[in-house]
């Protein structure tokens, strides 16, 4: 078990952390827990960015009040999980996460050594036989909840009591040093739960953080066991490691790791032909990146197609020139690419079909000039099969002339459209004259 150390104590004056960045419902539901004589948190990653002065893509909230309390405090609560029941918040804009402080996975000798006797607490974790955590639904203190989080610094907790920022490990250290440490034994945090792989690759890669050595040695061992986890959980992770601006550098450091070979075995040997394939995925994903800092991130459909997109149009060519269709040589290549993908992430059958149809509309984009240009740009897929005949000519220098042709005609229609619609100002309504009714004249008797 990990040893705790005195916690570390930063009051207010010290640290950067502002209530006004913080969002206004965490602050209300964070207020609230500590009305109630709870203690209330914010913790993870938040915390980590708040420090490092970026702007938190959510707040999530520790507490030593139970879901039943949480689910009682709040009537916009609905209470989530299997593994460890958590409470999520519903708010107009937002969804907070509030969570029970917990503890980690016991080892078989310290259950041993567990209290016994009426004051002893029920333990409810479950390990395969791989040592892999199947279920983790403990209660516990502070400490013993900042030194269950992954990292260190991702085990931070800011205290609204007193506006302080609490310690409980090496985290203000390693997040001074760019650091990404494992808290425990690496092999023992990695093996109970291999997202945590993933999970260091993507913050090494989206914070320009190094992977501390020992911990890095283990993770390239371990690699292959990340196809013990759920293939809902690795989709899942697999959307926040590419779709969020650090693709490029997830890439290099899945390559490197082995963690790509796990994840995507056919597309692994497609690049260990040629090392210029390699490069050609590894720009692909740096113009998404670029994309997504501009303020138009990838559709996920977009992003499978920068990855697999060469590797199918090379198996596409290759069974063309066996005497297929090129249609059904491209249905075929996807079919094989997502049963390969499938065995380790659970990817939606519509995003399997929105790939396949961004690669089928690639030679009417290329045909020149194309028929019927008008239904092509009506297509739902058409935006994204641009994109990706966008990468080709930024990455390979090919079908430029294609692309400004298809540039062109966009800026055409654009101003047709802004030409044919109505201006703001209300015209005149054009006055009607009544008709003058004429009453029929009354017959009288002779």
């Amino acid at each position: 078990m990990v040893k705790a150390m005195e916690p570390r104590i930063i009051p207010r004056k010290e640290h950067r952390i502002s209530r006004k960045q913080v969002s206004p419902n965490a602050l209300r539901t964070l207020y609230r827990l500590h009305t109630r004589g709870f203690i209330a948190y914010l913790v993870g990653g938040c915390v980590r960015d708040l420090l490092m002065e970026r702007i938190p893509k959510d707040f999530d909230i520790a507490t030593n009040a139970t879901p039943n309390q949480i689910k009682r405090l709040f009537r916009n609560c609905r209470l989530i999980g299997r593994r460890f029941r958590l409470a999520h918040l519903h708010f107009q804009d937002e969804i907070l996460e509030v969570a029970t402080l917990r503890r980690s996975a016991r080892t078989s000798d310290e259950a041993d050594t567990e209290e016994t006797g009426p004051n002893r607490r029920a333990h409810r974790h479950i390990k395969d036989a791989d040592g892999m955590v199947l279920r983790d639904n403990v209660f516990g203190t502070p400490e013993e909840d900042a030194l269950s989080r992954d990292f260190t610094v991702n085990a931070l907790f800011y205290n609204i009591a007193d506006f302080s920022v609490i310690d409980y490990s090496s985290g203000l250290s390693d997040l001074k040093q760019r650091l990404i440490r494992p808290i425990g034994d690496p092999y023992v945090r990695f093996t109970e739960d291999p997202v945590r792989m993933l999970r260091a690759v993507r913050f090494a890669a989206s914070h320009d953080f190094v992977i501390e050595p020992s911990a890095w040695e283990v993770l390239c061992e371990l690699s292959p066991i990340i196809s013990r986890t759920p293939s809902a959980r690795v989709y899942e992770e697999i959307q926040k490691l590419f779709l969020l601006g650090s693709a490029q550098r997830v890439f290099t450091l899945l390559d490197k790791s082995g963690l790509l070979t796990a994840l995507f075995a056919e597309l692994s040997r497609w690049i260990s032909k040629d090392d210029r394939r390699k490069a050609l995925l590894e720009t692909n994903l740096e113009c998404l990146d670029k994309g997504y800092r501009d303020g138009t991130p990838p559709s996920p459909a977009l992003f499978f197609a920068a990855l697999f997109g060469p590797s199918l149009e090379d198996a596409e060519l290759t069974r063309h020139r066996e005497g297929i269709p090129r249609q059904q040589a491209l249905d075929a290549a996807c079919v094989d690419c997502m049963e390969d993908i499938r065995k380790t992430a659970c990817i939606p059958g519509r995003v399997g079909s929105q790939l396949r149809a961004i690669l089928a509309l690639q030679p009417f984009l290329h045909k020149m000039p194309p028929r019927r240009p008008s239904s092509i740009v009506n297509r739902p897929e058409f935006a994204d099969a641009l994109a990706y005949l966008r990468l080709g000519a930024q990455t390979r220098r090919e079908s430029l002339a294609s692309l400004e042709w298809w540039d062109a005609f966009l800026l055409r229609a654009r101003s047709v459209i802004s030409q044919e619609q109505p201006t703001n100002e209300t015209p005149t309504k054009r006055r009607t004259r009544r008709r003058r009714r004429h009453r029929p004249v009354p017959q009288t008797d002779a």
